[in-house]
């Protein structure tokens, strides 16, 4: 009898979120959710809802199929071969870089609940940063140090290699050019957070307290916690230089105080709805929060053949002090881009 209760008191909880959701999530031979596999990030939605959407966080299947079609119509226009009598680019322009057989950013706008998202960030409603002054200033500030080429250490910390382009690790973690899979490991004691790009692997302690005092790793500290079927991560005491995330249309400063809180939900066999809040009064009027889905991905994970220094590094600072030398004003087309 006390056998059959213990069973009932363990499956109220799962046949109340079953019927809210529809879903069951497979469970971990420790009885927390199986987050486990190989999930995509990539989407065409941006961070912040762009100026023709405002007021709409959802839009019809009809406009996002639209939309789409011109997004793998431009990549197919700029996948073109190049025309091998063409001018070499005067000094200071952009030469261009690798052709987009390379890029998946993602060809669906993201879906969350079945609707069809503008943005991802879902608060503030108008799904715009609520950047404070000092914070604006601050972002401004950082994507203006993109331009700098003084040594390798003002270079971006994703150029030099040292952990992914813009926040692909998180947290939150946001979509990049390519790359864009994070493969999830549990074991009873830790989370591992693992995304494709630089191979960046962030350890989530369960049950952890943060550390005291701080040590400000690359990405943050992270301790996590289960809420039901719910994996939650709480991350703060960021390095310094990870102040900046820039990729794409996912751009955002925050501080080395931030807090990051991520819920990470399966919803169904191949999706995770993925939900952060980002709090840090330094930068934001407000703490904002975004969601995005996490899909299933066939995929295996590869090396991410990239290395601190980069090879292409020195060939950043040697055209820099050759722009020096002919005194070009030397600026990148769109220095936000990867």
């Amino acid at each position: 009898m006390r056998h059959l209760l213990a069973v009932l008191l363990f499956l109220i909880p799962l046949l109340a979120h079953s019927q809210e959701t529809g879903y069951i999530p497979p469970k971990t031979e420790f009885g927390v959710p199986d987050l486990q596999g190989i999930w995509s990030l990539s989407t065409q939605t941006n961070l912040e809802r762009a100026q023709r959407f405002q007021g709409q966080l959802t839009i019809s299947e009809e406009e996002a199929l639209r939309i789409e079609a011109m997004f793998l119509a431009g990549m197919e226009a700029s996948n073109q071969p190049s025309d091998p009598d063409r001018e070499a680019p005067s000094a200071g322009r952009n030469v261009g870089g690798y052709n987009t057989f390379w890029m998946d950013p993602g060809d669906r706008l993201a879906v969350v609940d079945g609707e069809i998202r503008t943005s991802i960030i879902v608060d503030p409603p108008d799904g715009q940063l609520p950047y404070t002054e000092l914070g604006r200033t601050n972002f401004e500030a950082a994507m203006d140090r993109r331009n700098t080429y003084d040594g390798p250490e003002v270079r971006p910390i994703g150029e030099r290699c040292v952990i992914g382009f813009g926040s692909s690790p998180g947290p939150p973690k946001l979509p990049v050019l390519y790359n864009n899979l994070t493969q999830i490991v549990q074991t009873k004691d830790h989370v591992v957070l693992m995304a494709e790009m630089v191979h960046d692997a962030r350890i989530v302690r369960i049950g952890g307290e943060f550390q005291d005092p701080p040590t400000n790793p690359w990405l943050g500290d992270s301790i996590g916690y289960y809420e039901e079927d719910t994996l939650v991560v709480e991350t703060t005491n960021f390095h310094p230089q990870q102040s900046l995330r820039s990729s794409l249309d996912h751009r955002f400063y925050g501080s080395s105080q931030m807090k990051v809180t991520e819920r990470f939900t399966r919803t169904a066999d191949d999706s995770i709805l993925y939900q952060f809040t980002v709090e840090d009064p330094e930068n934001y009027s407000q703490p904002w929060s975004g969601e995005l889905p996490m899909n299933l991905s066939g995929e295996q994970m590869f090396e991410y053949a990239c290395h601190e220094g980069n090879y292409a590094l020195s060939g950043i600072l040697a055209g820099a002090r050759r722009a020096d030398f002919d005194g070009v004003d030397y600026a990148p087309t769109d220095p936000g881009r990867q």
